[in-house]
């Protein structure tokens, strides 16, 4: 990973190997560009020309847009690199983000790199946007080639401010590098081919990285999951030759005044069960872990950061697989807080095992409860892809809302009406596991409504299904890479610090 450096040299004579400017957009559409503030020291360098040479080059200064130009020793460093930021007076903490993201992916192969964009009168959080964008930009997954694939992404990124000795200047750099080694762990986690991470071993690897992090920890294996009356756990695991397992989490500080409770679906792959899932893309399957990932990403960050707030995570761990051992449509499931459940889609198994997990976190009385997975199709037909549908009290979900657009993890409130929760009646059981009849509609809305079921009365609480921006299928953007993306990470350690300051 990228790692975080402050100077407050002069960016022409700053020993580097490139220097990154900012490019605005023309703000009347024409082709004449402006540099953003940082690079002055640059433009005299080029006898006032930089921008000019930007723009024969094909610069626009469109939003992430990457334009590379030789120095020839003009300046100290042999490379001075434009990232477009749009119009000036639209420039967002995400628009830094993303473009200076956008340049270290770009700068691969080239060891350190500089950025000269000033944001002392910029947005509020733009230090800490810049300094993420750069950290995550250099994430690289690296696989399972034989030989190295591409170039080494960048060793080292050196951000250009005012006072580099700034204490407040520091921490936000600390406070970076802690958020991008927490995403980059979740999106390792999920990266991995699903072979290599099934329910024992991914439950194995977030112990020992959770032990490191000085986290208590603690493993239910099948046996312990029967004795304890997971049966929705136990369901949805008993076609794999793999068994679920139950991770938990708690970090305890002292003087901690509030108390959250996190639950993150840990389904390491989804074929569907026996209502198996058309072929066509199911190896992205390989990402029905994401909330787990996320969550235990939260729990390192939470440790690493020593917020002033006590912390208990769920993760629920499973591969739903075809077999004679598969639980089937039609079956009753017995839930561990005791609800039944019938079964009508296998392939709806996410909230399951959730609806344990959730149902045991509230036993620990939890101020709030948060929890996050790839639950529904039903949220990338309503939402997209990059855009996260939360669910339950509204006030919480209004913290979440705010703590993603903060963070540039986009976040909607979205609904649990009433004449859906009717239609998950069951004929024989406390509850339908969907709506009857198999009816797609409000699908997302059904998941949320179905967990609702378990939580405590009375408790706040969220969830936030990523079905779309947890995973990345398309080509790199910004500081997202190809595949995991670690959302919603970020986003709910922010909500964490804002729960550990205001209650």
């Amino acid at each position: 990973m990228t790692s975080l450096a402050l100077a407050d040299t002069d960016p022409a004579t700053l020993a580097v190997d490139a220097v990154v400017v900012g490019v605005y957009q023309s703000a009347d559409n024409g082709d004449d560009l402006e540099l953003a503030p940082g690079a002055q020291s640059l433009q005299t360098a080029f006898n006032g020309q930089l921008a000019a040479h930007f723009s024969l080059l094909g610069a626009t200064g469109t939003p992430g847009e990457v334009t590379k130009l030789a120095s020839l020793g003009t300046i100290t460093a042999p490379l001075v690199v434009g990232v477009g930021l749009g119009r000036a007076d639209a420039v967002t903490s995400e628009t830094l983000r993303r473009a200076v993201g956008a340049a270290v992916r770009a700068l691969a192969g080239v060891r350190h790199v500089g950025v000269a964009i000033d944001v002392t009168d910029g947005p509020e959080g733009a230090l800490a946007a810049m300094a993420e964008g750069a950290a995550l930009g250099g994430y690289r997954f690296v696989g399972y080639k034989s030989e190295p694939n591409g170039k080494e992404p960048v060793k080292k990124l050196t951000l250009v401010v005012t006072n580099a000795k700034d204490k407040a200047a520091k921490a936000v750099l600390s406070r970076a590098s802690v958020l991008a080694d927490a995403v980059s762990q979740t999106r390792d986690w999920v990266n991995t081919a699903p072979n290599e991470l099934r329910p024992p071993q991914f439950a194995e690897q977030v112990a020992e990285a959770a032990r490191k992090a000085k986290l208590d920890v603690e493993v239910l294996d099948e046996k312990a999951l029967r004795k304890g009356g997971y049966g929705g756990i136990l369901a949805v695991g008993g076609g794999s030759s793999a068994p679920p397992r139950l991770v938990r989490l708690a970090y305890r500080p002292n003087n901690a005044e509030r108390h959250v409770a996190l639950v993150g679906k840990g389904i390491t792959f989804d074929s569907g069960g026996l209502s198996i899932k058309p072929a066509q893309n199911m190896w992205e399957m390989k990402s029905d872990m994401s909330g787990a990932a996320a969550v235990a990403g939260v729990m390192l960050a939470v440790a690493a950061l020593k917020l002033k707030v006590a912390v208990t995570a769920y993760l629920p761990m499973a591969e739903n697989m075809p077999s004679g051992t598969s639980y089937r449509p039609g079956d009753v499931v017995t839930m561990y807080n005791g609800k039944r459940v019938e079964i009508l889609n296998t392939d709806a198994e996410g909230r399951i095992i959730l609806g344990d997990a959730i149902a045991r976190a509230c036993e620990d009385k939890p101020d709030y409860l948060l929890e996050t997975s790839t639950l529904t199709g039903g949220q990338v037909i309503a939402l997209g892809k990059r855009v996260t549908g939360v669910m339950g009290t509204p006030e919480l979900c209004e913290r979440v809302r705010q703590a993603g657009e903060a963070s540039g993890e986009p976040m909607w409130p979205m609904p649990l009406p009433e004449e859906i929760r009717k239609n998950m009646e069951s004929d024989v059981a406390d509850l339908l596991q969907i709506s009857s009849g198999m009816d797609r509609s409000g699908h997302m809305l059904q998941g949320g409504i179905f967990l609702s079921h378990f939580v405590t009365e009375d408790l706040p609480w969220a969830h936030l299904d990523i079905a779309g921006p947890a995973y990345h299928a398309g080509e790199p953007y910004g500081y997202i890479a190809k595949g995991g993306t670690g959302v919603p990470v970020r986003t709910l350690v922010r909500l964490l610090e804002d729960i550990a300051a205001n209650g």
